[in-house]
């Protein structure tokens, strides 16, 4: 849940330039705290007071680091690809004309707004509900989520077969509760988000009055979309979302959206049947397109067109859009580097084209062939730990081996590599190619409909600092972006590669087993393959995780929700667990037991995995996570899963009583 060693300077976090013996950076540390009473400030308490946000980003941490240093090195490869002249039409000319568009500025200076002209005109010709569903279909061709969203995947229960979703959108802000949450903080958010639509509106050519109306116009649509949308902790359970659909049971739930007509508008004939994942959302959206007028809902077309270009278009745009998104709702004092803004989007149109160049250059094949090693440890151990299991019985644990057994590992980058022939990247105009790349994806995934599923295909390019885990290819991914320090490195010791990257490969395989992956078998089919009873002790061990993490407070007064962060805590945890536990196959094997730098193997594994969350927060980015993101804030990634661990415990002489042992009767373990 996004190389450096290559790099002329070092990245000081575990590994790096100094001669430390254990890989681990005694800087970086608080050797003075006391590990039974804060190991998070233990294992992070130099960097924390060594370091702090820089101003264009709205925290600090290893991710951000490790990001930051894979742009320094596609910023070499993109200028280096961008100084030739490529031949016509090779992934390199590609590369190169969208990177070289994106530093223009003064071309995008130039164009402005009028390389959208086309599609205000399509705004301007609308004249029904009809138009406006047809018009929203278009833009959420080029990215914009007007109206509602939509995403190709594995059918819930026919794996194997790609179907359409359909997902609630259609707001400005970034969740439902930002329209409603009482309290100073939400007032200003959404006093400065009127703001932020005037001026919009006001670039696109609205006199001040008009603009305002427009603003009061949007808002009013979006205040009614937000009530009608579930909350962040409904949506964690994505299981409630198979609703299947056949386009004439939708009609009937939503009569004014023709299905049909919006299936074809998007390049989607006549689909057999489709997922509606909120449908009570869907039928109140259509009640609010027939309630509201058709200039308010053409306004709110307008709206969400720019909203969705503004970081590709002219300096106001731009601007602005910074301001309002980054600067009020995440506490960003200043905006990006333009070569850094122009690297990501040339990652996020042209991903495994950039890709194919950087792991040639940064992700050597012992990375590759140590990634796996440790994956491999890994699966022993969970196979052990499933066996071992008190609480579950045989005939459950049969099916969990099976989905373990049929666990598929992606590391580094894909063995077949994205077709961009059909994409068309000119030297014309930067919004242009950032439009073209995202309908050809677009239209890339609407062409899978019906089809059976590519399971060779990845979700995250090569350089992404990130991993995944999938329920329904019931796979596990690791791009060459995360493999490297300080979560991963082939050369170094295994206590702290295992307490960093083992930990990471853990979690994402206990993914499969939380709360919401547990019900996929291992063919990636939402199934029941729990016993009643075994089911029942599930959900009583997973309790004790969400009251310990609801407890846990940020900001003086707010709470995180241990509901919406359930299926994470239970995955940190697991994947502590059972990376510990590979540490000890791979020790066995290697004989290697010493201490280093004064720590034990155990020891230095816990200052790994306490290490890799060091994170530094703006407050209103950290509102935002808390508020909106199913991970737990850093700090209580370390002191929620270590409280609970009894290794932990004798590694570092932690006693009953101390703020890092949670009571005998409290200790969470499900996996």
């Amino acid at each position: 849940m996004k190389k450096l060693l290559l790099f002329a300077s070092c990245f000081l976090i575990f590994y790096g330039c100094s001669k430390e013996k254990s890989g681990i950076a005694l800087q970086n540390m608080d050797l003075k705290a006391d590990p039974a009473q804060d190991f998070y400030q233990y294992a992070n308490g130099g960097w924390l007071k060594n370091n702090k946000i820089p101003e264009s980003e709205n925290g600090w941490n290893a991710f951000g680091e490790i990001r930051d240093a894979n742009k320094k090195a596609l910023l070499a490869l993109l200028k280096e690809v961008s100084a030739k002249e490529n031949k016509q039409g090779t992934n390199a000319q590609k590369v190169g004309d969208f990177y070289k568009t994106g530093m223009d500025t003064v071309s995008i200076e130039k164009s402005g707004i009028a390389p959208l002209k086309n599609y205000f005109d399509e705004i301007d010709a609308v004249k029904n509900i009809d138009d406006v569903v047809t018009v929203a279909a278009k833009q959420q061709q080029i990215g914009a989520g007007s109206l509602f969203t939509l995403f190709v995947d594995g059918d819930f229960k026919d794996s194997k077969r790609n179907t359409v979703y359909l997902y609630q959108a259609g707001l400005g802000m970034p969740d439902r509760d930002y329209y409603f949450e009482k309290g100073e903080t939400y007032d200003k958010y959404r006093s400065e988000y009127l703001k932020h639509l005037k001026k919009m509106f006001e670039f696109m050519g609205d006199d001040s009055v008009k603009a305002n109306l427009n603003a009061a116009a949007v808002n009013k649509i979006e205040t009614q979309l937000a009530e009608a949308s579930w909350t962040k902790t409904a949506l964690s359970e994505y299981t409630k979302w198979y609703n299947k659909r056949t386009i004439e049971e939708a009609n009937k739930e939503t009569p004014n959206i023709k299905w049909d007509k919006y299936f074809e508008t998007i390049g989607v004939k006549n689909p057999a049947y489709f997922i509606i994942a909120q449908p009570d959302f869907f039928a109140k959206l259509s009640g609010l397109l027939e309630k509201e007028s058709i200039e308010d809902w053409k306004t709110y077309l307008r709206w969400h067109l720019i909203n969705a270009t503004a970081p590709y278009l002219s300096s106001k745009f731009v601007n602005q859009d910074f301001y309002f998104y980054q600067t009020v709702l995440m506490g960003t004092k200043e905006l990006k580097p333009r070569w850094k803004r122009i690297a990501e989007s040339t990652d996020a149109a042209l991903g495994e084209a950039l890709g194919q160049l950087y792991v040639e250059k940064h992700f050597p094949q012992s990375a590759k062939i140590k990634a796996n090693e440790i994956v491999n440890n890994l699966r022993l151990a969970y196979r052990e730990r499933i066996k071992n299991l008190d609480w579950m019985s045989a005939e459950t644990k049969k099916q969990a081996f099976k989905k373990l057994d049929k666990l598929v590992q992606k590391i580094g980058f894909p063995d077949k590599w994205r077709d961009y022939s059909q994409l068309e990247i000119s030297k014309d105009s930067y919004v242009q190619n950032v439009m073209r790349a995202i309908i050809f994806e677009f239209n890339r995934n609407m062409k899978k409909v019906g089809k059976l599923v590519d399971k060779s295909e990845w979700g995250l390019t090569p350089p992404t600092v990130n991993a995944y885990y999938h329920p329904i290819n019931n796979e596990i991914v690791f791009p060459a972006g995360i493999l490297q320090p300080p979560f991963f490195n082939p050369d170094a010791d295994d206590a702290v590669n295992y307490g960093a990257m083992g930990m990471i490969i853990g979690h994402e395989i206990t993914h499969g087993y939380d709360d919401q992956g547990r019900q996929f078998n291992s063919e990636g089919n939402m199934a029941d393959w729990w016993t009643e009873k075994d089911k029942q002790l599930f959900d009583a061990k997973t309790k004790v995780i969400e009251e310990q993490f609801s407890k846990y407070v940020v900001l003086d007064s707010v709470n995180i929700n241990g509901k919406l962060t359930l299926g994470e805590n239970i995955a940190d945890l697991g994947g502590l667990s059972v990376a510990f536990d590979a540490l000890q196959i791979a020790l066995t094997k290697s004989g290697k037991t010493d201490k280093l730098d004064g720590f034990t193997p155990e020891q230095r594994f816990f200052i790994s995995y306490a290490s890799i969350w060091h994170n530094l927060y703006r407050d209103d980015a950290l509102l935002n996570q808390v508020k909106t993101d199913p991970h737990t804030p850093a700090y209580f990634r370390v002191i929620g899963p270590l409280s609970n661990f009894p290794p932990f415990f004798e590694a570092f002489n932690i006693k009953p009583g101390d703020k890092m042992r949670r009571p005998d009767s409290l200790l969470a373990k499900v996996w």
